[in-house]
C-alpha cells in the first residue's frame, strides 16, 4: 500500500495558494525542497546530490505558521523539531523567522565536518518598504549574534558558525526576471597581505532569489525553474506533481513504511559522518535498542505531534526527547 509523502499532502491542502502565507511556508519545509534550495543556492552543496543533502539536514526543522490541516495545533507546525523560529534577545526586540534549521556539509578529504546555520523567508513580491538585502543582513546578523553561549564561548569565537539567510521573491518585475544573487562577506587586501584562512571570515552569507513564472531565463532544469514550478498560483495541482517527480525527483508516493526506513537511513547517513545524535543515548541501553527509539521519535514528530504527545507515546520524558531531537 503507498500513502502519499508530505510535500504531496501539502501541495494538494494549497492548491492555487501556494504563495499564501501559511502555505508557502510548509512546502519550502520540505526535506525534499530544502535539499534542492541548498544544492541551487549555497556553494557549500553544488557538488552534492539532494540526496545527499537530504541525509545533512538536521532532524529539526521549524516552521513559523498557524495550523492548516484538521488535527494539528496552532503555533505546532513542525515537520520536525529544531531551532525555535522566535528569536528574542534583551534590548534587541524579537525576530520571527520563516524557516530555520542546521545543515552539515561533511569534508571529504578532512574528518572535519562544517556546520551551517540555515534561514529562510518567503517574500510574495520583491518591492517592500526596505531593502530585502538589508533585512537579510539584519537577520544574518542576529543569527551570529545569538550563537554566543550556544555554539561558542567567549574565549571560542574560532567555532562560530556561518549562517545563511536565503530569501526567495516570487512575482519579480519583468526587468528583474528570473535572478538570483549573493551577498557575503569578503577580503580586499588594502596594503599587503594578511594571511587568514576564508572559513575565519566567511560567516555570513545572504542570498536573494527572484522568481518570475513568465520568465524563460535560465529556468527548465534548474533552481528557478523548480521553484516557478512549485509555487505557480496558476498551475493545477496535478500539473505540478507529474513536473516535480519527472524532471526535479521529488517523490510523491513511496510504500507505507518507506518513510520510516528512510528516516533509518537518515539516520545511518548522520552516524557515518560522525554528527548522529540519538546514538549517544543508544549506547547506555544497547545499540539497537536506541536506534529504535531514535527512529520511533522521528517518526512520531514527522507527524507533527508534540514533545509531550511524544514522550507518552515513547514511554520517556520530554527530556529524553529533547536528547534525541536536538542538540
Amino acid at each position: 500500500m503507498k500513502r502519499r509523502t508530505w510535500i504531496a499532502e501539502t501541495l494538494d491542502d494549497a492548491g492555487a495558494k501556494a504563495q499564501y502565507d501559511g502555505h508557502v511556508k510548509r512546502i519550502l519545509g520540505s526535506r525534499q525542497v530544502l535539499a534542492r534550495i541548498l544544492k541551487g543556492a549555497v556553494a557549500e552543496y553544488t557538488d552534492y546530490s539532494p540526496e545527499e543533502i537530504e541525509a545533512w539536514i538536521e532532524p529539526g526543522i521549524e516552521i513559523a505558521n498557524t495550523s492548516l490541516r484538521p488535527g494539528e495545533k496552532e503555533n505546532k507546525m513542525l515537520l520536525i523539531t529544531g531551532d525555535n523560529t522566535e528569536s528574542k534577545v534583551p534590548g534587541e526586540g524579537t525576530v520571527t523567522y520563516d524557516i530555520r534549521f542546521r545543515a552539515y556539509v561533511p569534508k571529504r578529504r578532512r574528518a572535519e565536518t562544517v556546520k551551517l546555520l540555515v534561514n529562510i523567508e518567503a517574500q510574495k513580491k520583491f518591492y517592500q518598504k526596505y531593502r530585502i538585502v538589508t533585512r537579510g543582513i539584519f537577520y544574518g546578523a542576529r543569527m551570529l549574534s545569538e550563537q554566543l553561549d550556544r555554539e561558542f564561548t567567549d574565549a571560542e569565537y574560532d567555532d562560530l558558525k556561518k549562517v545563511c539567510s536565503i530569501w526567495i521573491c516570487m512575482n519579480a518585475p519583468a526587468h528583474i526576471g528570473n535572478a538570483m544573487t549573493e551577498y557575503r562577506i569578503s577580503r580586499r587586501n588594502i596594503l599587503g597581505r594578511i594571511p587568514e584562512r576564508k572559513a575565519s571570515y566567511d560567516k555570513l552569507s545572504v542570498i536573494i532569489i527572484c522568481l518570475n513564472e513568465k520568465d524563460d531565463k535560465n529556468q527548465r532544469g534548474g533552481l528557478h525553474g523548480f521553484l516557478n514550478t512549485l509555487l505557480s498560483p496558476s498551475m493545477s495541482v496535478t500539473e505540478k506533481e507529474e513536473i516535480l517527480a519527472r524532471d526535479y525527483g521529488i517523490v510523491m508516493e513511496q510504500e507505507m513504511g518507506e518513510e520510516l526506513r528512510q528516516m533509518c537511513n537518515l539516520s545511518e547517513a548522520i552516524e557515518e559522518k560522525g554528527i548522529e545524535k540519538g546514538i549517544e543515548k543508544g549506547i547506555e541501553e544497547g545499540i539497537e535498542k536506541g536506534i529504535n527509539l531514535t527512529k520511533k521519535v522521528l517518526r512520531y514528530v514527522r507527524e507533527g505531534r508534540n514533545n509531550e504527545e511524544i514522550a507518552e507515546l515513547c514511554g520517556i520524558t520530554i527530556e529524553q526527547v529533547h536528547e534525541i531531537t536536538e542538540d
